[in-house]
């Protein structure tokens, strides 16, 4: 459930039915946990912000901006999910941009989801989508708010004991989870798909390929199928609200969770911890 949000720095909850946001999904998002009343890894969200909004031709509102807004919303807060929301603003009917474009900016915060500490310890289970990601490399990588492929993906499965479905491209190669990025362990070396044409790259998923070389894993993205994934010794999930996940089952294929996995957990877990003390 919603709790509090910000439109254009303001407290109220009315957007423009003209906003191109709405009409065309043209914008970008970012999924920020707060702890402690800090918006965890908030420079690193704010910089794939930046980028997205260069890739789309938005004018990017500046972090100070963006900063006092978030201080301004997270006032009181210990915990929460905050979520940035930039739209290239009011338009009119068509797809020609406005020749004077004037973003809209959309922070609102919910409440951090309870999810069970099985999760994290066990693992979870995942299943393999049918819904195929389609190729776009102007679009790869950033977090933009056409999101109907993971719409149609989610929507494949009901059952609360699946967490995650993977998603594949048109070319059959792995790219990432509904809601996540995925890594793999083989013979000691980390995988994880290429963001080429497709898919998030998310916030952990850069922090594990800045930080692997550091703490003694070496992470190499390349073309993956599903015969990786069954061949994989460990297999992990990350995004920036659940941190790391094991999976312990990929359909009715079941995993163990592994040493590599419980070690780059550790790490983000203490490199989360530093940026909220910094």
């Amino acid at each position: 459930m919603l709790t509090d949000v910000l439109i254009n720095g303001e407290k109220k909850h009315n957007l423009d039915i003209t906003d191109r946001g709405l009409q065309y999904g043209d914008g970008l998002f970012e999924t920020i946990e707060v702890t402690s009343g800090r918006a965890v890894f908030i420079s690193r969200h704010l910089d794939r912000l930046q980028l997205g909004c260069k890739q789309l031709f938005i004018p990017y509102p500046g972090d100070t901006v963006l900063l006092s807004e978030i201080d301004l919303l997270l006032e009181g807060i210990e915990s929460a999910v905050l979520k940035i929301q930039l739209t290239r603003g009011q338009g009119g009917r068509g797809y020609r941009q406005p020749e004077i474009i004037e973003p809209t900016r959309i922070l609102s915060l919910y409440p951090f989801p309870a999810f069970p500490e099985c999760y994290k310890q066990e693992g979870v289970r995942v299943r393999l989508c049918s819904g195929r990601l389609s190729s776009n490399p102007s679009l790869a990588g950033i977090k933009h708010t056409n999101r109907l492929e993971q719409v149609l993906a989610r929507a494949e499965w009901a059952s609360e004991s699946i967490q995650e479905g993977l998603m594949f491209d048109q070319q059959g190669y792995l790219v990432e989870g509904t809601m996540s990025n995925v890594f793999m362990v083989k013979d000691g070396m980390l995988l994880t798909p290429l963001l080429v044409n497709c898919g998030v790259a998310g916030i952990i998923r850069g922090i594990i390929l800045d930080y692997g070389a550091e703490n003694g894993f070496h992470v190499e993205p390349q073309l993956l199928t599903k015969e990786h994934l069954y061949r994989a010794d460990e297999v992990f999930l990350t995004n920036s609200i659940i941190g790391i996940w094991p999976v312990s089952h990929i359909d009715n294929y079941s995993l163990s969770v592994g040493a590599v996995t419980r070690q780059i957990s550790q790490c983000v877990d203490q490199l989360k911890t530093q940026d909220i003390q910094s």
